[in-house]
C-alpha cells in the first residue's frame, strides 16, 4: 500500500502574522486556489525574506524556486516569484515583486546561496538584473545569444542563428534568413473541387484519349479476383491443366538395408578387427628355451 502524501498545514492565520511582521513592506496578500501570495516593495525584498524565515511562526527557511513572468503591457512588466518552504510547519508559500527592464531587484544570494543559479536563469530567460549577485551570467542559452528568449515580444525565430562556415573553419553567427518565403496555402478539400486549375491539370486536358480496353473472352475466366460471367464448374475446368502440369513429381528416396549394400563401412558393428586400445601397453614376448632330447 503506498504511504499518503504529506498532508501540508492549513493557510489560516498566514498572511495575518505575515501582514504583522511585514507591515509597509507588504503591498498585497491574497489566499487563492489554496496558495498564499504575498507581494512585497522592490527596495524591501531582503528584509521581507529575512522577517519571513526568521519570525516564529512562518519560519519559511528553504528558497525552493524563483521564476519570472512577462507582462508587457505594464509599466513594471517582469514578475520575480519565489517560491518558499517551510520544514517546521510544512507548508509553503509565494512572494512576489515586479520590476522592469532598467531596475533591479535585490539578490537574496546572502541568505540562500543557492540563489545565485535560480537568479542567472531569471536573468537569461528574460532580462531582470540583480543587484547583488556578483556572477550575474547567462546559463541556458549560449555564448553570444541575442535577446532573452521568454520575453514575449522576442521573435520565434530569434535574432541570429548559429551554423559552421567552411570558410572561416568555426561556428559564426548570422542573422536569420528563412529558407523560403511564407507561401499562401488553399485549405480547401480536393475532393470538392478548385474554381481555378491547378498547374498540370491543363496537360491532361490537351493529351488524347487513352484507347478502349479490349472485352474479355466469354469461353477464358478473366484473373483471379476480376468479375467474370462464368460459373464455379467453369473456372474449375480451365484451372485444371494449369494445376495438373504445375505439380511436382515425388520420387521415392533411395534406401539401403545395410552398409554391405552401399559399399560404406562395416556390415556391423561386431565384424572386422577390433580397434586397438592405446592405454594397453603389449611386452615383447620371450623366446622360449628349446627341449633337450
Amino acid at each position: 500500500m503506498r504511504a499518503p502524501a504529506p498532508r501540508y498545514a492549513p493557510n489560516d492565520g498566514v498572511i495575518a502574522a505575515a501582514e504583522a511582521v511585514l507591515g509597509a513592506m507588504l503591498v498585497e496578500s491574497k489566499d487563492a486556489v489554496g496558495e498564499v501570495s504575498l507581494t512585497v516593495a522592490r527596495e524591501s525584498l531582503v528584509e521581507a525574506m529575512l522577517a519571513l524565515r526568521d519570525t516564529p511562526g512562518l519560519e519559511y527557511q528553504q528558497l525552493s524556486e524563483i521564476a519570472g513572468a512577462d507582462y508587457p503591457s505594464r509599466p513594471e512588466r517582469f514578475d520575480v516569484v519565489y517560491q518558499l518552504l517551510s520544514f517546521t510547519r510544512n507548508h509553503r508559500i509565494r512572494v512576489r515583486v515586479t520590476t522592469d527592464e532598467e531596475k533591479p531587484v535585490p539578490s537574496v544570494t546572502g541568505i540562500w546561496p543557492v540563489a545565485g543559479w535560480l537568479e542567472r536563469e531569471v536573468y537569461d530567460m528574460y532580462g531582470v538584473l540583480f543587484d547583488g549577485n556578483t556572477d550575474l551570467r547567462r546559463i541556458l542559452t549560449d555564448y553570444g545569444f541575442v535577446g532573452h528568449p521568454l520575453r514575449k515580444d522576442f521573435p520565434q525565430t530569434g535574432y541570429v542563428e548559429l551554423r559552421y562556415s567552411e570558410e572561416a573553419k568555426r561556428v559564426v553567427y548570422e542573422p536569420v534568413k528563412l529558407a523560403q518565403d511564407f507561401r499562401t496555402f488553399d485549405f480547401m478539400s480536393p475532393w470538392e473541387g478548385a474554381a481555378y486549375v491547378l498547374p498540370g491539370d491543363e496537360k491532361a486536358a490537351a493529351a488524347p484519349p487513352p484507347p478502349p480496353a479490349p472485352a474479355p473472352v466469354a469461353s477464358q475466366p478473366e484473373a483471379k479476383g476480376a468479375p467474370t460471367p462464368l460459373t464455379a464448374d467453369q473456372i474449375a475446368k480451365a484451372d485444371a491443366p494449369a494445376a495438373k502440369a504445375a505439380k511436382p513429381r515425388v520420387r521415392k528416396p533411395k534406401t539401403t538395408d545395410s552398409t554391405a549394400e552401399s559399399g560404406a563401412g562395416k556390415p556391423g558393428p561386431e565384424a572386422g578387427p577390433a580397434p586397438a586400445d592405446p592405454d594397453v601397453v603389449k611386452k615383447p614376448r620371450k623366446p622360449r628355451a628349446k627341449k633337450e632330447s
